[in-house]
């Protein structure tokens, strides 16, 4: 096994846990999964892989995780999201990275994205990596509710290998993630006051599809890169519509 902690935040994931926990368990020394209080088969689940299973409810994403990464005994932490895998090749990468004490501080890595069985290879999805690998004393997200920043205390290297997400089952799901992403976009816009206009966000939604499809090549993916691009589009205004919801009933309190 390797000197590594890799931590799991989970809420209600009984079908993706174990996949997610099999492809890490017996290799990296630690595991560490932060459970939002789950109501299913998770923590049960979980059980079989690691003792170290923490309950905390989701407050704010940035602070949630930040305290997710300091229940790590290790310097080194990878980040997964429950309905992740670790490939095998990635797995011979880090392997490598940290056993030749290496001056970064953390490490972008390609997520392998996936709409059903179909590897959504454009429209800037993939190699579109995230910072997963990381010193947990030099790492650390900014505490907001969506879509946080990372702060690195020195270089971000790049590896090649990939994570596998299965996060989207079916369009269905990925119109629910859309949905919730859209609300928390908005809730964001609210408190920090930000001035939004309505051309703007047309020419935004248009903007978004267009660089999608044509741009970054979605119709290389045939009607799922439509539908990417389409809810790309979709996310700047559905944000904008709910954030004039929200100021409307803010005035009217």
């Amino acid at each position: 096994m390797i000197n590594l902690s890799v931590v799991v935040l989970t809420k209600n994931e009984e079908e993706n846990i174990g996949a997610c926990l099999e492809s890490v368990a017996g290799w990296a020394n630690e595991i560490v999964v932060v459970d939002d209080e789950s109501t299913d088969k998770t923590v049960d689940i979980a059980d079989r892989y690691t003792d170290k299973i923490v309950t905390r409810k989701m407050d704010i994403e940035g602070r949630h995780r930040n305290f997710a990464y300091a229940q790590a005994k290790n310097l080194w932490v990878l980040s997964l999201d429950a309905d992740e895998i670790v490939s095998e090749e990635l797995k011979q990468e880090i392997n490598a990275i940290l056993k030749s004490h290496t001056d970064y501080a953390a490490f972008s890595i390609p997520l392998r994205n996936y709409i059903g069985n179909h590897w959504v290879r454009y429209g800037g999805w993939y190699p579109a990596g995230k910072v997963r690998l990381f010193r947990k004393d030099k790492f650390k997200y900014e505490e907001v509710k969506v879509h946080p920043r990372v702060f690195i205390d020195g270089e971000c290297g790049h590896l090649t290998k990939d994570i596998i997400h299965k996060g989207y089952p079916d369009l269905a799901h990925f119109l629910d993630s859309l949905n919730r992403q859209t609300t928390w976009e908005a809730e964001k816009w609210l408190l920090q006051n930000r001035p939004m206009r309505f051309g703007r966000f047309l020419y935004r939604t248009l903007d978004r599809f267009i660089r999608t499809y044509i741009v970054k090549k979605g119709y290389k993916d045939g009607f799922i890169g439509f539908v990417v691009a389409f809810y790309a589009g979709l996310y700047q205004f559905m944000s904008y519509l709910k954030y004039r919801e929200l100021t409307m009933k803010e005035k009217d309190a």
